[in-house]
């Protein structure tokens, strides 16, 4: 291990160990994420909004949320909404964005949170809501418009 990896993994650990937040307070901030990605979804008219409680089935995320965009300039005006009101409410910035510029499926990463953005036959044909049906899924608010459409041929 290089001295730069060795170092780099120790200010990662520190990071880790330092905090001082509780398991419900993550889970706490790690939801109200998910649910703000939503309403800025929503704002820019997605649909087919959920979100997945997946922290108890995997390690990768607490949350994943799932939203469709009919074209990929919605697409990536959904995509740039999350980022935008994320920031702005939790000043946190994703850790990596992936599929903006082709705007079909974009992913974005905030660590404890993953928001994909896809597009409807995208969704269909990757169905995560099937490979992470074993989740619990999260009720939206009732202030969200969550229309479901068909998925055009």
């Amino acid at each position: 291990m290089t001295d730069h990896s060795q170092t780099n993994l120790q200010s990662q650990s520190v990071l880790v160990t330092s905090s001082n937040r509780n398991a419900a307070q993550r889970q706490e901030e790690s939801e109200e994420l998910a649910l703000l990605s939503i309403a800025a979804a929503a704002d820019r008219k997605a649909g087919d909004m959920v979100v997945l409680k997946v922290a108890e089935v995997s390690f990768l995320a607490d949350y994943f949320v799932l939203v469709t965009g009919y074209s990929k300039a919605q697409v990536r005006a959904i995509s740039q909404s999350i980022e935008d009101g994320v920031e702005e409410q939790l000043h946190r910035l994703p850790i990596r964005t992936e599929g903006q510029a082709e705007g079909s499926w974009v992913l974005k990463d905030y660590g404890d949170v993953m928001v994909h953005i896809m597009m409807p036959k995208e969704r269909e044909y990757y169905n995560l809501e099937a490979f992470w049906g074993h989740a619990p899924k999260v009720e939206l608010p009732d202030n969200i418009d969550n229309p479901r459409r068909e998925i055009e041929e």
